[in-house]
């Protein structure tokens, strides 16, 4: 079948931190009090994203979504301070979490990736539907806003609308129906092995690694290569 909708991850795919995680919490922990490795809180915070739960409440009313992400969150935070350093102390840790969760809300924050504009430009221009399939919270949406990369989407799906986090089929799946297409007709564009292209995989879309690509440039070509 030839394709007519592209999903996209977000971070790492579209958009990426406009600074490194670790010395984003550097500065908020030794504003508390607490002087640590950049590098060593990066690896840290990566460790500890790899062995969380999916950041996904499917019984919760939607009301309390929100804060239950939120509270998801604080969790992690505290996790990567203990994997840093087992034995820090941050004076008021709750102030720590203010910090880093306004932080990362924010667009300016963020930076989208070489090419992401443009490439969603172009694929929209052939007709392709588009849409964004994350993990990532409610904070997404505001980012995605300050970044003009939410108007070239058709639907950005999140784990509070489908009930389900990749690799879950169903968050694809959500994200299809929203297109109006079947998964033959869709190509996912990730860069996490398990989330992204084996998830994608199992949900019967076609995949690209984002990672083997040189720019976002190079994907319209790339999916005219999948055709």
């Amino acid at each position: 079948m030839p394709i007519r909708a592209v999903l996209f991850d977000a971070a790492g795919t579209l958009i990426r931190t406009a600074e490194p995680v670790g010395e984003v919490y550097a500065r908020a922990f030794a504003a508390q009090g607490v002087e640590l490795p950049a590098w060593r809180i990066e690896d840290a915070f990566r460790r500890v994203l790899r062995r969380a739960d999916p950041c996904v409440f499917p019984e919760a009313p939607d009301e309390e979504v929100p804060e239950l992400e939120r509270r998801w969150w604080w969790w992690r935070v505290r996790e990567t301070l203990r994997a840093t350093d087992s034995q820090a102390q941050v004076r008021d840790f709750d102030a720590v979490f203010a910090e880093l969760w306004s932080h990362f809300a924010r667009p300016d924050s963020w930076v989208a990736l070489d090419g992401a504009e443009a490439v969603l430009d172009a694929l929209g221009a052939r007709g392709l539907g588009l849409a964004l399939v994350s993990n990532f919270d409610a904070r997404l949406d505001r980012i995605l806003e300050g970044l003009g990369l939410a108007a070239k989407l058709q639907a950005v799906v999140r784990p509070a609308h489908a009930r389900a986090a990749k690799p879950d089929a169903r968050i694809f799946r959500a994200a299809l129906e929203r297109l109006g297409v079947v998964a033959e007709e869709a190509v996912h564009v990730g860069d996490d092995p398990d989330e992204d292209l084996a998830g994608a995989r199992a949900a019967g879309l076609g995949v690209i690694d984002v990672r083997e690509l040189a720019t976002l440039g190079e994907l319209p070509s790339r999916l005219a290569a999948l055709e």
